[in-house]
């Protein structure tokens, strides 16, 4: 349930790890518009659920974890009993819709498993899944008839005019088919379902809610009662059933992103029978495999509880998007065929590869490399012929900024973990990072800086365009493609053409080469920059921390810089109309509810004062991330501040993805095991560890005193034991030579 609550946007729902299906409750309908106006009560419901709510509309079968935009909510399923109701009310007024009231007391929710009680109902809802199918079990009361509610105009950031077409078959009285299409974020989304049922269907039927000018001559039916053929832009429909006492009705969705035969294949391959408890079970122990890669050793509850939540959040995505036979829809609505790889979708890269991927580097090395051929497969799909920027459900939505991608594959390179054709991969960096039309590109590849008069978030564009032209050249320089590295190597030093050195801070540059006027660089509004101030992303320079530092100032004016970005009071006015950024994600000016700051901590390490990062991780990692349904700071973005979590709390951290190093810090852990997939175990082990020996006296890497801190990558894959020596008061020498 940590999330579930405020900001964190996680959902509780039934799923596996990385799965295409997320069965899970939503508890409002609020839409995204009102006359035509974005509605800012739906940044709420990302998720589809928010723990203070206590309605339930219904459980739909795909979700996001913990994003700042949203999507899907596809076939929600609702049981109910009593006069049959279609329409799903009001939080405020239950009983005019088919939405029932439910209690946290008579909730549960576990990885693979979800329950509650619809109490308006007196119904137990049950719900697990596999991959590409979820199964629901209803228990319903005696001696009522039962219904199952299917709305198929129900989804997560909706509106009035977003379902495009929904096509449903009756193809007997236990089987249902069909597809939705739907223009939201992704503006091209077809999902197509097999829906089967334990017990046959006693009757059913639909009502449309939209009007068509021509509707040909299916008139001469009446559709809205046991007519197999359904199609419309707003249909609901219903499915009558009688039970016997005690009987539970289930219920099997599949979803599939090519034909509704792909879903009834699905369904078949991985739910073949009807015993939901072996469902349930084959779920649990596919999430205790994933979870068991890291084994912790802890007397705390809160600190395993917190551990392995984070963990179950950074393996929910990005998700299978292929059928069993490996067949996929691609960028170009054409379905492919998956060959030697998984393919994924969902990919929220602004925010994923700063952790996230580099954890999977780590932990889920296949699957890493499967996602990058994934997004190889979207490159060459792509009419750009560019890699992803966000993308989900064979569609491009182009969210947020740079072309992070080439950070992850880069990282994949350098860090050998590349099973997949890097000539190409390349090639796809080198493409996308060329292609002048994207959001500003052209300026900053012709004056050296995206200017703010012509492209808004100006700085933050120059500055992550720079990373990633540097994580491109250590991939070329990796490959012995010389003439690509020089060319982009130049290209990552663009972060000094916005630096001003008057100020101390990055600024908007406009495109006569002067410095923007009426600057502040508290304010997250107008100043070049998306999600953060200048206070904020003038940090941002994590390929050249020491270059950074040096024309800042020295190293012992950055430390003090730092110091005071934890130390001083950001007042409210400077976040108050950004919906993602909070006073709970906020230490003093540093906001790690949001991403461009998850390195920050860790740049004492290129000062005289290492040992300041220290106290600093430690006191982020117990503030800003709890046990309760509002433990996160902030959104878990697609798991990368759950990425960030496991990371900090082992006492290491990828702050540039595409350097085969890894920055020290201060473990929240007192012993945890590494189970790599190539055989091997790195072992952490905290001497010493309370919660006020938060300082570092030294480590050791397999018996040896490091020097320098900073652990390899190859360490780390080679397996051994990286010791840290943990005291109440900083060791000011340590690291210092």
């Amino acid at each position: 349930m940590i999330g579930t609550a405020k900001m964190g946007h996680t959902y509780p729902g039934a799923t596996v790890p990385f799965g295409s299906v997320q069965l899970s409750p939503d508890t409002d309908t609020i839409p995204y518009a009102v006359d035509g106006h974005y509605n800012p009560d739906v940044y709420k419901y990302c998720a589809g659920y928010q723990y203070d709510d206590n309605t339930i509309v219904g459980f739909s079968h795909t979700h996001f974890s913990g994003t700042g935009h949203s999507d899907l909510g596809d076939f929600l399923i609702m049981p109910t009993t009593g006069d049959l109701k279609l329409n799903p009310g009001t939080a405020s007024n239950p009983e005019s819709g088919y939405r029932s009231r439910f209690s946290h007391d008579k909730e549960t929710a576990e990885a693979g498993y979800y329950s509650v009680m619809l109490d308006d109902y007196d119904i137990k809802a049950e719900m697990t899944a596999t991959t590409r199918v979820g199964m629901h079990q209803y228990s319903f009361p005696k001696d009522k008839e039962a219904h199952i509610v299917f709305d198929l105009m129900h989804g997560i950031y909706n509106y009035d005019d977003k379902n495009v077409w929904t096509f449903v078959r009756v193809e007997n009285d236990t089987l249902v088919t069909g597809y939705r299409q739907t223009n939201g974020w992704a503006r091209t989304r077809r999902v197509y379902f097999a829906m089967s049922f334990s017990k046959p269907i006693k009757d059913y039927g639909r009502a449309r809610y939209d009007r068509q000018p021509y509707g040909g001559f299916w008139g001469k039916f009446d559709q809205a009662k046991n007519f197999p053929e359904i199609a419309g832009e707003k249909i609901r429909m219903y499915f009558n059933f009688d039970l016997e006492p005690q009987e539970k009705l289930k219920v099997k969705m599949a979803i599939s992103p090519v034909s509704s035969e792909g879903a009834l294949n699905n369904m078949k391959k991985e739910v073949p029978n009807w015993d939901f408890e072996q469902v349930k079970e084959e779920a649990r122990a596919n999430w205790n495999r994933e979870l068991n890669k890291v084994q912790l050793s802890s007397e705390d509850e809160d600190e395993l509880t917190n551990f392995y939540t984070a963990m179950y959040h950074a393996f929910l995505g990005p998700t299978v998007y292929m059928d069993t036979d490996g067949k996929y829809m691609g960028l170009d609505m054409n379905v492919h065929q998956a060959e030697g790889f998984t393919n994924y979708t969902s990919f929220s890269l602004w925010d994923t590869y700063r952790a996230l991927h580099p954890l999977f580097n780590i932990l889920q090395p296949k699957r890493n490399a499967d996602m990058a051929e994934s997004m190889m497969a979207h490159y060459d799909q792509s009419v750009h012929t560019m890699l992803p920027v966000w993308s989900h459900y064979a569609n491009e939505n182009w969210c947020m900024i740079g072309y992070h991608s080439a950070s992850v594959l880069a990282d994949a390179i350098v860090k050998g973990n590349a099973d997949f054709d890097q000539d190409h991969a390349l090639e796809a960096m080198v493409n996308t990072a060329r292609t002048r039309y994207y959001d500003g590109l052209g300026y900053y590849m012709d004056m050296g800086y995206v200017p703010e008069d012509k492209n808004g978030s100006s700085v933050s564009k120059t500055l992550e365009y720079a990373y990633d032209d540097w994580a491109i050249a250590q991939a070329a320089k990796k490959l012995g493609k010389d003439e690509i590295y020089e060319e982009f190597i130049k290209r990552a030093e663009n972060y000094k053409n916005v630096y001003d050195a008057k100020t101390g801070f990055m600024r908007p540059k406009l495109s006569d080469g002067t410095f923007k006027k009426d600057f502040d660089e508290l304010n997250t509004h107008g100043q070049g920059f998306i999600e953060g101030n200048s206070w904020n992303y003038s940090l941002y320079v994590p390929h050249e921390p020491a270059k950074m530092i040096e024309m800042m100032g020295g190293k012992e004016q950055f430390s003090r810089h730092l110091d005071s970005l934890f130390t001083m009071e950001l007042p409210d006015k400077y976040f108050e109309n950004t919906e993602d950024i909070s006073r709970e994600g906020i230490i003093g000016n540093y906001v790690h509810g949001n991403e461009p700051s998850h390195h920050v901590a860790y740049l004492y390490n290129w000062t005289n004062t290492p040992w300041k990062s220290q106290d600093k991780i430690r006191m982020i990692l117990d503030m800003k991330y709890q046990t309760g349904a509002d433990g996160l700071s902030g959104n878990d973005d697609f798991g990368q501040m759950s990425a960030w979590y496991i990371f900090s709390s082992l006492g290491f951290y990828p702050v540039a993805p595409g350097s085969v190093d890894y920055a020290l810090g201060s473990p929240a852990v007192k012993d945890a095991s590494l189970h790599l997939e190539n055989g091997n175990t790195f072992r952490v082990i905290a001497e010493n560890q309370s919660k006020k020996n938060v300082y570092v006296d030294k480590v050791e890497l397999n018996g040896e005193e490091l020097t320098e801190p900073f652990i390899s990558h190859e360490a780390i894959m080679s397996g051994g034991e990286l010791k840290f020596y943990m005291t109440a008061k900083p060791n000011k020498t340590l690291f210092i030579n």
